[in-house]
């Protein structure tokens, strides 16, 4: 297993810079690394609880470059949540903020910056299969056991590709927007430390005055969003901001309407900076597609081609390659960075490669005479809300059992999802159970009091019919 990143060939540069004022050099981030890798003893399995923070992230950085792997979860994940699935893959340590370790009775053992290092009480240790990077979860913050697992080779693969077609290089300050536990934000971490480059680390949203004032501070030359973040930028009157140190933004996470996508190219060719759409899922590492930002007018609406070193194409409900274009298809997707597979309990951790570098991505697509590729909707059962993907046959799962004798049916469009009940007296109930469960804005949840949830013969539900109430 080779290194993740040669922190050494940057030793002098500045990795990290928060928002409290406290930085940290690659050198310092390499030292730091070392002594936290030795306080674990070796290649294992550790819950990191993740933050933007320092601390955060030099934690994960010291266990990719160690071979440990970690566990990305949200810090804020519900304590019932998080003890499930502790429970369920019973890791050797759990690295968490220092503040929330009074949360468990283990011993600290280490702890560096704002982080500590806790040695767990369980008494089984799962095999870990060589090829095992890490692993990250596919649905937010429901507490799915279900994680993809991601290889070293996956996650170097797409950094390098992610820096090769965005021109990344060690003058680049990028200000994180997302989570590190999502896989587009740990995107950026992981293409930004090969290069040599300044992560800017708040908590701080986009809607905070600390967040601006943080960014023209530290002079950040990019950022990157999901449909929500551009939606609210909008209302922000981004377009009147003087941002002269930005030079580029990104958006991936769920498609942007082409009304907005036009709006930030059009502004983006004003400013003489770049506006550049990327496709991704969490199953392909993170990038699969971009848009190239001189193609982002011509081609509005598209999320582009293909990353550096992948391949797309599309099939048809037979299997059989589409070679027409505007005809819609699955899309196919093949590369290095096409994950292994998943799992779903300690034991599974053990597996090798089950999808042998190609990933069949649910999304249907098409592709115009120039071989730009344009998602026209899903084939599986899952939202993106604020680009967070929301299985919505784990949501319909959390309620039955959270409400005795309900029937519900959860459908909806990106950010918007609708819950239909046939008891209206708990209507606003489930509302604010799935909000709390998934950890996202109630604004994106709606629901639906109707007489019958619509089933077919088999005791199926026709989520077709359903459709009459957003569409």
């Amino acid at each position: 297993m080779n290194k993740m990143w040669d922190l050494l060939r940057y030793e002098n540069n500045t990795a990290i810079t928060d928002e409290l004022g406290t930085s940290a050099t690659y050198g310092e981030l390499y030292r730091t690394g070392r002594e936290l890798a030795e306080a674990a003893g070796g290649r294992c399995l550790v819950a990191s609880l993740c933050k933007n923070t320092i601390g955060s992230v030099a934690g994960y950085v010291s266990f990719m470059n160690s071979g440990i792997v970690p566990m990305l979860l949200s810090a804020n994940l519900e304590k019932e949540l998080l003890t499930n699935l502790l429970e369920t893959y019973a890791p050797k340590f759990v690295w968490l903020p220092a503040e929330q370790a009074d949360m468990f009775p283990w011993q600290p053992v280490y702890g560096c910056y704002d982080y500590t290092l806790l040695k767990t009480a369980y008494n089984r240790e799962y095999p870990l299969h060589d090829d095992l990077a890490l692993l990250l979860t596919t649905s937010g913050s429901t507490g799915s056991p279900k994680f993809v697992r991601q290889s070293y080779k996956n996650v170097l693969s797409n950094a390098r590709s992610i820096a090769e077609y965005l021109e990344l290089n060690e003058t680049e300050r990028p200000i994180s927007t997302l989570p590190m536990n999502y896989t587009y934000g740990l995107s950026v971490i992981n293409s930004h430390l090969l290069v040599g480059a300044t992560l800017l680390l708040t908590d701080k949203g986009l809607m905070q005055k600390e967040f601006w004032s943080f960014f023209k501070e530290q002079e950040a030359t990019s950022f990157g969003g999901v449909p929500y973040t551009y939606e609210m930028l909008e209302r922000l009157r981004f377009f009147r901001m003087e941002l002269p140190s930005l030079r580029y933004s990104t958006q991936a996470g769920g498609k942007l309407t082409p009304e907005l996508h036009r709006k930030f190219a059009e502004y983006a060719c004003e400013k003489g900076t770049k506006f550049i759409v990327m496709y991704g899922q969490c199953e392909a590492t993170a990038r699969m597609g971009y848009l190239p930002a001189e193609k982002a007018i011509e081609k509005c609406g598209s999320m582009g081609i293909a990353i550096p070193g992948g391949k797309f194409r599309l099939t048809d409900a037979d299997g059989q390659d589409i070679t027409e274009p505007h005809v819609t298809g699955e899309l196919v997707y093949e590369g290095d960075n096409v994950t292994p597979g998943y799992a779903e309990r300690g034991e599974d951790l053990i597996k090798g490669d089950e999808r042998g570098g190609v990933l069949q991505t649910g999304d249907m697509a098409q592709f115009d005479e120039d071989g730009y590729y344009y998602i026209v909707g899903r084939k599986k059962r899952f939202l993106k809300i604020y680009g967070n993907r929301v299985n919505l046959d784990e949501i319909d799962r959390l309620i039955k059992a959270r409400f005795d004798n309900i029937d519900c049916a959860s459908a909806g469009v990106d950010d918007h999802m609708y819950i239909f009940v046939t008891d209206g007296e708990i209507a606003e109930e489930v509302k604010s159970f799935a909000a709390a469960k998934t950890g996202l804005n109630p604004a994106a949840f709606k629901t639906v009091v109707v007489s019958e949830i619509p089933k077919n013969d088999s005791g199926k539900t026709l989520y077709k019919e359903l459709e009459k109430y957003y569409r």
